[in-house]
């Protein structure tokens, strides 16, 4: 009842005809001509003066105090969420105590 309808080969009908005959053909080779050489390169080199070495070394330093700065205070808004989830629960465990004494 379930199960599944293998599909069959059909069998062909009508004219078959033969597969087609392929012959060879010759390769030719054709040597191609040198590749001319590349030309020079006319950007002039990098070139680092004093100047702009102290340029990425300052800025290279900002990034990274920005970035630890930030990271610090994601840091510090973790660290009260928890604080001060810890005193919510630790008042509404002593207001649950003290309501079970009166009773």
């Amino acid at each position: 009842m379930l199960r599944p309808k293998i599909p069959t080969m059909p069998t062909p009908t009508g004219l078959v005809t033969p597969p087609a005959v392929v012959e060879p053909t010759t390769v030719v080779q054709h040597h191609p001509a040198p590749a001319p050489a590349p030309a020079a390169s006319t950007r002039p080199a990098v070139q680092l003066t004093p100047g702009a070495v102290l340029a990425l070394v300052g800025a290279g330093t900002a990034v990274v105090l920005v970035v630890g700065a930030v990271l610090v205070s994601m840091l510090l808004a973790v660290a009260v969420t928890g604080a001060s989830v810890a005193v919510c629960a630790v008042v509404l465990r002593s207001l649950i105590a003290a309501d079970a004494k009166r009773c």
